[in-house]
């Protein structure tokens, strides 16, 4: 500090900016470049086609339907996530009969956030070979159950009627805890005074979770909703291994086409690259949407 604050800010700032360059930027902006070649991966060869990547993802049926699929994810996983968090942050926070607000909080929240949280302790990995075995046509904790009360089954991940919704569940399933914990802790910082005030005026709970609880919570709800778009546009390793975008390219998303273009049979890295190009603008885009498209006026409480 002797020498001022530039030296200090060179040293610690440029090493791990070069990193993000050289690890993150580069590989995004050879991968625009990858884009507008026949490259194959495998060989030395990659010759310019300009655009033609990008005019033959307009005709691709598989691009298509990847898209529609993923469209879906976008359009439920981040609502109902968000949803069923706010339920139970709200039932764990004020689910009891008297306390903060005339409301107290569930017997045993922790233990009951704890067990909410642990789908985020695993990997996604673990994840989806867990439910791939709850979900098999034999012997999984579903098809027993359903065989124990003498109901029929589906063959849930083997049927295209079903292996969608099935890999949308787990989705679901994988993200809501994590959402709890984050708007437990968000209620958490809301003054008690508000919800006494609430309560004298007779609200309901609902009520109380529509109109004061979500409007305070808001900007915890949009990077919620940021997040979980992302996650819907990508969801890559769940289908890969819970199904590979089968039967049927029932439950194809764009990461997984992406990925079959490039190290499938035919391994076409610059049509796969154009694949992740349009990824990326299509992330981006949904994320700045919801950025601009949520926002509202911060609400101040002290």
């Amino acid at each position: 500090m002797r020498h001022g604050k530039w030296p200090l800010i060179v040293t610690f700032l440029v090493p791990p900016v070069l990193l993000y360059v050289f690890f993150v930027v580069s590989p995004y902006l050879q991968a625009f470049q990858i884009s507008t070649t026949d490259w194959l991966g495998y060989s030395a060869d990659a010759n310019p086609v300009g655009l033609a990547n990008f005019k033959a993802l307009w005709r691709d049926d598989y691009v298509w339907n990847a898209l529609k699929n993923n469209g879906i994810l976008l359009a439920l996983v981040p609502v109902l996530t968000i949803v069923l968090g706010l339920f139970f942050a709200t039932m764990l926070a004020m689910g009891g009969r008297k306390g903060r607000a005339g409301v107290t909080g569930v017997r045993g929240g922790a233990l009951y956030r704890t067990v909410y949280f642990f789908p985020q302790v695993l990997s996604v990995v673990i994840i989806a070979l867990l439910w791939k075995e709850v979900y098999h046509p034999n012997k999984g904790l579903l098809t027993s159950a359903l065989h124990g009360l003498g109901l029929p089954s589906p063959t849930w991940l083997g049927d295209p009627a079903t292996a969608f919704w099935c890999v949308l569940a787990v989705m679901v399933w994988s993200n809501v805890g994590f959402y709890v914990v984050l708007f437990g802790a968000a209620m958490s910082a809301v003054p008690k005074e508000i919800y006494e005030a609430v309560l004298l005026d007779g609200a309901s709970r609902f009520t109380t979770l529509r109109r004061v609880t979500l409007p305070l919570l808001w900007d915890t709800v949009q990077v919620a909703w940021v997040y979980l778009a992302i996650f819907a546009l990508d969801g890559f390793i769940l289908v890969q291994l819970m199904t590979n975008g089968g039967p049927n390219f029932s439950t194809d998303v764009i990461g997984v086409r992406m990925y079959d273009t490039a190290f499938g049979s035919e391994t076409k890295f610059g049509y796969a690259s154009a694949i992740g190009v349009v990824m990326f603008f299509l992330t981006l885009s949904v994320a700045v949407l919801s950025l601009r498209i949520g926002r509202r006026e911060r609400i101040e409480y002290s």
